[in-house]
């Protein structure tokens, strides 16, 4: 199997699905899975098109496909009472973390905080708090996230997955897990569905 590329972004149930299911995979096949930070919301901008959680007759049906999909492979999951969640800042974390060396461990932390806990990741104070949680210092994190390397990063990777197509791409050069959806060579393969071999 060629290189797999995850672009995510902690504001989606079904990239929180796809995580759970890439720890599996990778234990099971010795694949490292090359972790992408991006803006869901700036793709969704991108591609002119409404998110189904923000359109109130298909998200009652995303939140019981979820349940579904979550219960089929035993992961704990709750939808965020708080949804939709704003993760611009999340999402720069995500890429001070990568720099540091910490990304996985961040990325486990905020999507239990998201899908399992059901926190209001929204709240700055709670932000703070579970960031102090998680040992590293607030006022220097913080910092960091308004580095314009930083947003400049964000911005770039959300442009590049969009012109790659995480949208259901047929472009077969090259194997993307985005946003709960696999392309592999065989075609597209859903975060409900076994994984490619």
């Amino acid at each position: 199997m060629k290189k797999i590329d995850f672009y995510f972004d902690i504001s989606s149930p079904y990239s929180y699905l796809a995580h759970e299911q890439i720890k599996k995979f990778e234990k099971q096949n010795s694949i490292k899975v090359n972790y992408m930070p991006i803006l869901l919301g700036g793709l969704h901008q991108m591609a002119n098109i409404t998110a189904p959680g923000l359109n109130p007759s298909r998200a009652k049906h995303m939140i019981k496909d979820l349940k579904i999909c979550s219960d089929w492979f035993k992961i704990k999951f709750q939808f965020n009472r708080y949804f939709p969640l704003k993760t611009v800042n999340i999402m720069r974390g995500a890429l001070v973390a990568e720099r540091e060396g910490f990304l996985r461990n961040y990325v486990d932390k905020f999507y239990q905080a998201a899908w399992v806990d059901s926190l209001n990741l929204n709240d700055g104070k709670i932000l703070e708090r579970f960031i102090k949680n998680m040992d590293i210092n607030p006022n220097i994190f913080v910092e960091k996230l308004s580095e314009q390397k930083i947003k400049d990063d964000l911005k770039n990777r959300t442009s590049q997955a969009f012109k790659k197509g995480v949208f259901r791409s047929t472009d077969k050069e090259v194997d993307t897990y985005a946003l709960g959806d696999v392309l592999t060579e065989k075609g597209w393969w859903f975060d409900r569905q076994q994984w490619p071999t």
